[in-house]
């Protein structure tokens, strides 16, 4: 297991960073380990949804968390406004940082992970091909 940390500069968008540091780093699967910062606005996309909502900021990052693999990111995000109420959702990219994000993410040269269209729920899952 090895890391990479990173900081995302405003107006750089959080999805897209995440990805392209995974991309760079050539690594076989990943999670995000630790985030803080805060964002202009986010775009989530909330469970049984297909499309984007948009939450207005400027907003706090609480928490993000997700898996990693070359196939894409399944990242979960948590937001609080000025207000301090919470919003959270699936991340999705159109979500630019507002004055920074601080980023680790816990890499793998070992462990694959991989995305395949489940025929039960229909989205693409988490699935382990080297598992026998």
């Amino acid at each position: 297991m090895r890391h990479v940390a990173l900081r995302l500069m405003p107006g750089e968008d959080l999805r897209g960073g995440i990805e392209a540091a995974f991309e760079a780093a050539g690594a076989r699967s990943g999670f995000v380990a630790a985030a803080v910062g805060s964002l202009t606005n986010a775009a989530l996309r909330y469970a049984s949804l297909d499309g984007a909502s948009e939450v207005a900021g400027p907003l706090e990052i609480l928490s993000l968390s997700g898996t990693l693999s070359p196939d894409g990111p399944h990242l979960h995000l948590s937001v609080a406004g000025p207000n301090g109420v919470m919003r959270g959702g699936h991340l999705l990219r159109g979500s630019p940082v507002r004055t920074t994000a601080e980023l680790v993410l816990a890499l793998s040269d070992t462990t694959r992970f991989a995305r395949e269209t489940d025929p039960v729920t229909g989205w693409k899952e988490l699935v382990f091909p080297d598992r026998p």
